[in-house]
């Protein structure tokens, strides 16, 4: 059974102008190129509302906030649009217990409002409904009025922080058992919500084979935030938060003091300051837009992903993997996730410790253009493509079971 011409209402934690490409916004364009999607953007807070007037984001949202006639954003992609809510009260401060549980239920009823009323407008006769790891709003679908055809969960990402644990922790278990299918980009996550849900499948996280591959091009120029770094240049590229082991990165940079440490990307508040980035070798450059991504990955002469091994990282399947793999660029990460080899095999250095991870770059910067093929043709085989055809089929299957039963 093909997945074709659905309607497909994705209701994301992420937004869609996130600084960093997201799992979440880049599943929904890709199931656009052959069905009708609608992307719920995760609603603005009064707190977001007051603190980003006037900002480009802020902006562009302004003459959808309050307008149900016109309430979403046409993409370039004809059959994709970003559906807008009115702001929602800022309740996450709040302790759990039946206080917060109330006022979610105002937020989900102003969100499922809003829903309604697209559905209505634009004619929508049937829908699939997936949750994309907006687990803060764990039962807004009970609130539509037209019922889907199919409740999906798709999970990106453990829950980590205290902000999220704070609610999700319960409010993640009520939606994963109250959905259809659940989906995770990870085995750990897939085994851990297959307790709850059985019919719960591991689709791993791919990459934009073809943005990354621009590093490839000659004549793109390397990144300006590069030019004053002293070559080599080993390079991470994403979020710099708590996943990072900045034990390990203080031992490498001492042991590896004729290189360049780089870290590209926004820098989580807690971890601004954290004595790993004293050394003189190391340097943080801040987010980059997204299109910069190869110009950036150009400039590094090897790519790392520094994780800790610990419960948590062993179910992340990062998306810069096969980013890096794209780009060409010789890959050292920690053995964080075991899963990652299988679908690696032997391009990717996996290191357990600082000792290996030095040998490791040493290596890898005698790099052969042989290697560099074999990374190549192991990131065209985890393209989106492959997994949003992956998706698709697990979609299809499982409504086809569900309309059948």
């Amino acid at each position: 059974m093909e997945l074709k011409n659905r309607h497909i209402v994705i209701f994301s934690q992420m937004q869609f102008d996130s600084r960093l490409e997201s799992t979440n916004y880049t599943m929904a364009k890709h199931l656009a190129k052959d069905n009708y999607v609608y992307y719920v953007d995760r609603p603005y807070t009064w707190k977001d509302y007051l603190q980003f007037k006037n900002t480009p984001g802020y902006n562009a949202r302004k003459p959808h906030f309050f307008s149900p006639k016109d309430s979403f954003i046409q993409t370039e992609i004809p059959n994709l649009k970003i559906i807008i809510t009115p702001p929602v009260p800022s309740i996450n401060s709040l302790p759990e217990g039946a206080m917060y549980r109330l006022a979610l239920k105002v937020n989900e009823r102003i969100v499922a409002g809003r829903l309604n009323k697209v559905i209505k407008n634009l004619g929508i006769k049937d829908y699939i409904f997936i949750n994309s790891y907006a687990f803060y709003y764990p039962t807004m679908h009970r609130l539509l009025k037209l019922k889907p055809l199919l409740k999906v969960y798709h999970c990106v990402d453990p829950l980590i922080e205290e902000y999220q644990t704070r609610h999700g922790l319960i409010s993640e278990d009520i939606l994963v058992k109250d959905m259809d299918l659940v989906i995770s980009t990870s085995k750990e996550l897939s085994n851990v919500k297959g307790k709850l849900n059985p019919n719960s499948y591991f689709v791993p996280n791919a990459a934009n084979i073809a943005h990354s591959q621009k590093a490839l091009d000659q004549a793109l120029p390397v990144a300006e935030i590069l030019s004053d770094l002293k070559k080599p240049i080993i390079g991470y590229f994403g979020n710099i938060e708590r996943r990072i082991d900045y034990e390990l990165m203080t031992k490498l940079t001492e042991q590896n003091p004729d290189k360049s440490f780089v870290f590209v990307g926004p820098v989580d508040i807690d971890y601004e300051n954290n004595p790993a980035f004293n050394a003189p070798n190391i340097f943080k450059k801040g987010a980059v837009p997204y299109e910069l991504l190869p110009a950036v990955l150009k400039g590094f002469d090897v790519a790392i992903i520094p994780f800790k091994k610990d419960d948590v990282s062993s179910s992340i399947f990062p998306l810069k993997l096969f980013e890096y793999l794209g780009s060409g660029r010789p890959v050292v990460i920690t053995d964080f996730n075991e899963d990652l080899e299988e679908f690696t095999g032997d391009t990717v250095y996996i290191c357990k410790n600082a000792g290996e991870f030095t040998a490791a770059i040493n290596l890898a910067l005698n790099d052969t253009p042989f290697l560099q093929q074999k990374r190549l043709k192991v990131a065209a085989q985890n393209t989106w493509e492959h997994r949003i055809t992956e998706i698709k089929g697990l979609l299809a299957t499982n409504l086809n079971n569900k309309q059948k039963g």
